[in-house]
């Protein structure tokens, strides 16, 4: 029954997009960032349509997903940098950078880590003390300390991991209540992204500051994210804490099944992902219970498994 098998799935997989949004709506407590139907238009082009979704307070989130999905869109939305076209951005309670004490809650860290190039390093923080009331100046200069950057040595010298390094300095210096950071470590060698992305953790257990960080790359998000969001072309795919979204899919192995349906004829099970190979399908479910049927093998699977099946699903859809 190919047919009733694939009308069960997508019976499955509709009322499951629809929880995880009703999920995402009823978010509206203890978050960071709150976007209801955000869209930005440039000209005639959607850079972001109709995002609806809420980050939660006090986590390090990964958002992840391909090029092109709106992630620097809806990072550049919530630093107050753009104005939307449509829907509604909320940041800390608030709309981002509407006054001075909004501002000042929140960092930013460009893709690009921006800085100045005729700056001296000690220039940067100087200049971090003119614009910022709440700077730290000890934070500052004991985080270039540690990172051994002499103040005297220009911005445009520095090799760009100590840039990215200056830049997050600058970012977090300010004690902003949540640090926004877009693709920060994409140009980085392995081991300036290895020492960015510990920097990071490290910020986040020592100041208690929120983090959102968008990548693509989610090897660099493993290492220190404790959330992830999947957005897809504009659309959350799935959100959750990350021990609890690995803890609840499972790969599946066993005989060929044609369609996207439950064959596992089991209550509350999702089907993410379906693969054929000769007289063999390998499934990737979303289950709350475990999977306790004699045809299929059941593996756990990996955070990368995982982002790659929910991409998978919108590419079908």
């Amino acid at each position: 029954m190919p047919g009733a098998w694939s009308q069960q799935g997508d019976k499955f997989r509709n009322r499951a997009v629809t929880v995880h949004r009703v999920e995402l709506l009823n978010m509206t407590q203890d978050t960071v960032l709150t976007a209801r139907g955000l869209g930005k238009r440039y000209r005639r082009r959607w850079a972001l349509s109709d995002c609806t979704v809420a980050i939660p307070a006090g986590r390090v989130v990964g958002l992840v997903g391909p090029n092109g999905a709106g992630k620097t869109t809806l990072m550049r939305l919530a630093a107050g940098l753009i104005a939307p076209t449509a829907g509604t951005v909320d940041v800390m309670g608030a709309p981002p950078a509407q006054n001075p004490t909004q501002l000042a809650k929140v960092g930013f860290v460009a893709q690009d880590t921006p800085t100045y190039s005729n700056l001296s390093v000690g220039e940067h923080l100087r200049l971090g003390g003119w614009l910022n009331d709440g700077w730290d100046r000890a934070l500052a200069e004991q985080r270039i300390a540690k990172l051994g950057l002499d103040p005297r040595q220009r911005a445009g010298k520095l090799s760009g991991g100590q840039r990215a390094q200056l830049a997050l300095t600058m970012a977090i210096a300010k004690r902003p209540e949540l640090l926004l950071l877009d693709e920060p470590v994409a140009s980085l060698d392995p081991l300036a992204r290895r020492d960015f992305m510990q920097g990071i953790g490290d910020i986040a257990t020592e100041h208690g500051v929120s983090v959102i960080l968008s990548s693509h790359l989610v090897a660099d998000l493993e290492r220190v994210c404790d959330y992830v969001i999947v957005l897809v072309a504009s659309r959350v795919r799935v959100a959750g804490a990350i021990d609890d979204l690995l803890a609840s899919h499972y790969r599946l192995t066993g005989p060929r099944v044609t369609g996207l349906g439950t064959a596992l004829d089991l209550d509350g099970v999702e089907v993410i992902e379906a693969r054929h190979d000769g007289e063999q399908s390998t499934l990737v479910v979303r289950s709350e219970a475990p999977i306790d049927d004699p045809s299929w093998k059941a593996e756990p699977v990996s955070l990368e498994d995982l982002v790659l099946a929910y991409m998978a699903e919108e590419v079908r859809s």
